[in-house]
């Protein structure tokens, strides 16, 4: 079984009401006077697991660690915006990927890495993901790519939707008593469109934390 099979796909159908939004069909473009979703959330502080000792009080948390196991390969491949914010967002929207795969390999969701990178429901997201992987005794391993990004900024400047397609394909879950790996054909399972409005830290710069996420499962227009 692949990983789009296993907990993925637990943590999608338990976190329904809160996250999951299916795009619908039709023009997925956004209109110039659209609102984007999510985008008054509020920001909340990291916790203090967050802040690495030392850290001063204001900045991104420098020194928080969203480095992965050698086996298990996140790829992000997209073109960095040339707006600053949407570059900063974006660059956060991948942090709070490794986030999580970060909590899925140390088996826990209170890494600083997962409460540096997210807020609101874009944390409880990321607790569900982790906790479904640790639930069912498994780790990943493979490559996970991420691909056709766009950005768009809200009036305010303090959100951007960050819109992009991952491919699962050769992303699976392994077992980890045993270290056996869980493999599937390929299929239409394996690709997902997502749409991460982050938020901008009120006291930092450059730190953009995932309050939201919108999943697309079974996306087509991703293959």
């Amino acid at each position: 079984m692949k990983r789009r099979s296993l907990p993925v796909a637990v943590a999608f159908a338990t976190t329904a009401a809160l996250l999951l939004t299916a795009c619908g069909g039709g023009d997925d473009k956004p209109d110039d006077n659209d609102k984007i979703a999510g985008a008054d959330q509020g920001t909340a502080k990291p916790s203090k697991s967050a802040e690495p000792s030392g850290a001063p009080a204001e900045g991104k948390p420098d020194g928080v660690d969203v480095s992965l196991p050698a086996d298990m390969n996140l790829v992000f491949d997209w073109q960095k915006p040339k707006d600053k914010n949407e570059a900063a967002a974006m660059e956060d929207a991948a942090n709070f990927f490794r986030a999580i795969y970060r909590g899925v390999d140390k088996r826990t969701t209170e890494d600083a890495a997962v409460t540096a990178y997210a807020t609101g429901d874009g944390l409880h997201y990321a607790e569900t993901q982790i906790n479904a992987w640790i639930d069912g005794g498994w780790t990943a391993t493979g490559t996970l790519r991420h691909y056709d990004a766009t950005t768009r900024s809200a009036a305010n400047g303090k959100s951007v939707e960050v819109a992009f397609c991952a491919d699962a394909g050769q992303f699976y879950g392994k077992e980890v008593k045993t270290e056996k790996v869980l493999k599937t054909e390929p299929s239409i399972e394996d690709f997902d469109y997502y749409k991460i409005i982050m938020v901008k830290y009120p006291t930092a710069d450059d730190l953009w934390q995932a309050s939201k996420v919108f999943v697309e499962t079974k996306a087509a227009k991703c293959q």
